[in-house]
């Protein structure tokens, strides 16, 4: 099975998961008016559209390159990620608006038994969901894979703090429903907004990877006197590099070719993530 295919069966097992975790607190807050465990289901919710989200950006990222995008297209799987950013302000609308209606004393909290059942089953079945993307997120080099696992871990902090809340409020204390819910809010934030911020580095070509070990790389191969202006782009598992080489001007054109040869070569040896280098030949004016 290849990359993409891994990717998209880890998305579908996750979607279908997402959705049970969701449409269980969604339906049960509602009835129950409890906006902490609402608010923790539309978090989940949006879990699953950010897997339905993943599934369309891994095709589109999928494409070969082509005449009119000769670098690929892996960077619309970092687009797709920062679409998972966005999805959880819009989430922190709903959240934010529920907060207000406890708050207000439009809707108090009904606190049962079978509340802290359902918060407790889908809190594990999010661990599960988040371990397993991150390891198959790492295993297959996927950054989105990676973000969503995040997505869901925030998930997790805001079951604890959902379950609190529950029995705060049971104890007596009911703006405790109203102020866990704040905090899922808050978290749900934070993460979208850490989200797009590292997905924005990618789009920018921020660096990627220590350049002074490529130049090392470089300068290993028999022939290379120097080698500077380094540079790299793209995403952790598909970058791009070009660099400047000094050789022996008395080298003959074809020897010199040679040399830029190995030098790609040796680079994508060594470095495995970078799958394109582009090496420029310069005489040395110190030999």
């Amino acid at each position: 099975m290849d990359r993409t295919s891994e990717i998209r069966r880890v998305l579908l097992i996750t979607l279908f998961l997402n959705l049970i975790v969701s449409v269980a607190k969604v339906f049960y807050g509602y009835s129950v008016y409890s906006v902490a465990i609402i608010s923790d289901g539309f978090h989940s919710l949006f879990d699953g559209i950010s897997n339905i989200i993943g599934l369309v950006g891994i095709y589109l990222a999928s494409h070969p390159p082509d005449e009119k995008h000769p670098y690929g297209h892996r960077k619309y799987e970092t687009v797709f990620t920062i679409f998972v950013g966005v999805l959880m302000f819009i989430t922190c609308i709903e959240i934010f608006k529920r907060v207000y209606q406890s708050i207000t004393g439009k809707q108090e909290a009904i606190v049962t038994t079978e509340a802290f059942v359902i918060m407790v089953i889908t809190m594990l079945i999010n661990i599960f969901v988040a371990a397993y993307e991150r390891k198959m997120g790492k295993k297959l080099d996927s950054e989105y894979l990676i973000a969503d696992s995040r997505h869901t871990k925030s998930d997790i902090y805001a079951s604890i703090g959902v379950i609190a809340g529950l029995a705060l409020t049971k104890l007596g204390y009911p703006l405790a429903d109203p102020v866990i819910g704040a905090v899922v809010g808050i978290l749900v934030a934070k993460a979208g907004i850490d989200i797009i911020k590292e997905s924005t580095e990618v789009l920018v070509d921020r660096t990627r990877i220590n350049l002074s070990l490529i130049g090392e790389t470089a300068r290993k191969v028999e022939g290379v006197l120097e080698c500077h202006d380094i540079r790299a782009r793209g995403t952790t598992n598909n970058m791009f590099v070009d660099l400047h080489i000094l050789v022996n001007p008395g080298l003959s054109v074809e020897d010199a070719h040679r040399i830029a040869h190995l030098v790609e070569d040796s680079i994508k040896k060594t470095h495995p993530e970078i799958i394109d280098v582009v090496v420029h030949i310069e005489p040395s004016k110190t030999v």
